[in-house]
Parts: C-alpha cells; sequence; structure tokens
C-alpha cells in the first residue's frame, strides 16, 4: 500500500484574517467554518498562525479582553510548511521537530493550498497496530 501524501489528507480551505482582527471574531470564524486555525495577514503578507488552542491559552487564560485583544497580539509567528507532495510520515516528523500540531502545506512554488493537522493524520485508517 502506498505511503499517502500530504496532499491526500491535508484540509484546503485555508482561512486568512488581518492581524487586526479581534479575538471574539477569529473564534466566531473558526466556529462557523469548523475550523482550528486562521493564517494571520499585515496586508498582503503572511505573518502568522492563531489556533483555537492560542486563543484558550494566550488570551483568556491570561485574562485578556477577548473583544479588544487582535490575532496579531497572540500570533505564532513562525511559519512552518511542508510541501504538498511530501509523505504523511514527513509531516508528522516535522511536526514533532519543531513541537507543533499543524503545518501549512504549500505547492512546489511554495504558495499555500492547506493545512495538515494531527486531527487529519488520526482519521487515516492504519494497516499495522501502533
Amino acid at each position: 500500500m502506498a505511503r499517502p501524501s500530504v496532499a491526500d489528507v491535508m484540509t484546503r480551505q485555508v482561512v486568512y484574517l488581518p492581524e487586526a482582527t479581534m479575538l471574539d471574531e477569529a473564534a466566531q470564524v473558526m466556529r462557523d467554518r469548523a475550523i482550528g486555525d486562521v493564517v494571520v495577514t499585515r496586508g498582503p503578507t503572511m505573518v502568522g498562525v492563531v489556533t483555537d488552542r492560542d486563543i484558550v491559552v494566550r488570551a483568556i487564560a491570561e485574562n485578556l479582553p477577548v473583544k479588544t485583544t487582535s490575532l496579531g497580539d497572540i500570533t505564532s509567528h513562525e511559519l512552518i510548511m511542508v510541501e504538498q507532495s511530501a509523505t504523511v510520515d514527513e509531516a508528522v516528523q516535522a511536526m514533532r521537530e519543531r513541537g507543533v500540531r499543524r503545518l501549512l502545506v504549500c505547492d512546489a512554488d511554495r504558495k499555500v493550498v492547506g493545512i495538515i493537522s494531527l486531527s487529519d493524520v488520526a482519521l487515516l485508517p492504519t494497516s499495522a497496530p501502533a
């Protein structure tokens, strides 16, 4: 059985929000689109990623007001990418090495085409015991 590629399991829906977006608005977008992350932009430039967990840990747990705290205030600025042709095993290894649960997925021209998360990987059928 061929090893699945990142393109086979990634989520193709990538949502971009400006860094000035307030956290309550971002959380509503995540809820409405059933996603756990957004790519944060400054103009046409990607500047980071914010996850639902970031909102909880970096804002709510720190008592930051979600109606006046922006994505830019809590953004993880490191953008970690994997090419869509990589194997899922390679993506998981990159997640382990970087201590992250999601990776942006790019094509050969480094254009973002999706996101792969541990939950995408967890949904894969297994052929051998873990």
